[in-house]
């Protein structure tokens, strides 16, 4: 059995750092950063996961001097299970975040792969929230980052927002819900999603959207006032403010 990890500097995306956002943001953990992506986010930062070449998708890099879609065979790692296991156990840490990409994409390999390391590891899954997980998924997975897409990620409502899925993963007491948010006016598309599935305000964080300290420094002194005033959660991305915008830290 293999898993397709990203590997955007030839090397596998397999590292040892801190949660920077969400529920669990400052706890060391290791990332397991796997490749492809069934939605195509224009601000996203792992393009490297899904924006191929020959594939007619935007990328807000689009405009930099040099930016090209990526060639699969050079992003993309078949790695054996086994490997993995010992990639991660070469760390002193337990904690395991599966990201992307879209992790759930999958699932039945990254399931064999919590199974091997075993219950003395707490493992999370980052998902865009658009696919159920399978019954062995589970019963591995301890806790579901769901990261719903707005608007501003230039993907069509059919693609971002799956009613069933949503619903799973608000009645699930393992989820919790992240929003990227890039102006105030998007609070209302975000409370409009929270409305209509009834995601409890406990378990929502609302997180700035940016890649530099700059940018998120500007737009998170009003949205933490958002979460004063709608008992939503508060977080930043505390990898930009400790590492600036780099890959595998």
């Amino acid at each position: 059995m293999t898993i397709k990890i990203a590997k955007p500097d030839k090397e596998p995306e397999i590292f040892y750092s801190i949660q920077g956002e969400g529920k669990n943001m400052g706890q060391p953990s290791i990332f397991v950063r796997t490749s492809l992506c069934n939605l195509h986010c224009s601000w996203c930062d792992t393009d490297y996961t899904w924006n191929w070449e020959g594939t007619r998708f935007t990328h807000d890099n689009d405009v930099l001097p040099g930016y090209r879609k990526f060639k699969k065979e050079d992003v993309i790692a078949e790695m054996k299970l086994e490997e993995v296991v010992e990639a991660i156990q070469q760390y002193p840490c337990k904690n395991v975040i599966l990201t992307g990409g879209e992790p759930m994409l999958q699932q039945p390999a990254l399931a064999a792969l919590m199974q091997a390391l075993g219950r003395n590891y707490w493992f999370e899954v980052e998902t865009n929230g658009t696919l159920l997980p399978d019954p062995a998924f589970e019963a591995a997975i301890h806790q579901y980052n769901v990261s719903p897409k707005l608007s501003n990620s230039n993907n069509s409502q059919k693609l971002r927002e799956r009613p069933k899925v949503y619903r799973y993963f608000a009645q699930s007491d393992k989820a919790h819900f992240k929003f990227v948010v890039a102006t105030p006016a998007e609070l209302e598309e975000v409370q409009d999603l929270i409305d209509r599935y009834a995601i409890k305000p406990s378990r929502v964080y609302l997180m700035p959207e940016g890649t530099n300290t700059d940018r998120l420094a500007e737009k998170q002194a009003w949205l933490v006032e958002a979460c004063k005033a709608h008992g939503f959660n508060f977080t930043s991305r505390l990898h930009i403010f400790i590492y600036g915008n780099m890959r595998g830290v």
